[in-house]
């Protein structure tokens, strides 16, 4: 094997991670939605 290329492999690796993580920081929340219900229950 080539000199350095684990650890080439490796920090490849640390940038996609770091990217991911930055991205993954500003996705919107997904809370629970409240289901409408109707007013008359018999419909």
């Amino acid at each position: 094997m080539a000199d350095g290329y684990l650890e080439k492999h490796h920090e490849d690796y640390e940038a996609r991670k770091a990217a991911w993580l930055r991205k993954k920081r500003h996705l919107p929340k997904t809370g629970k939605r409240e289901i409408e219900r109707p007013d008359d229950w018999a419909l």
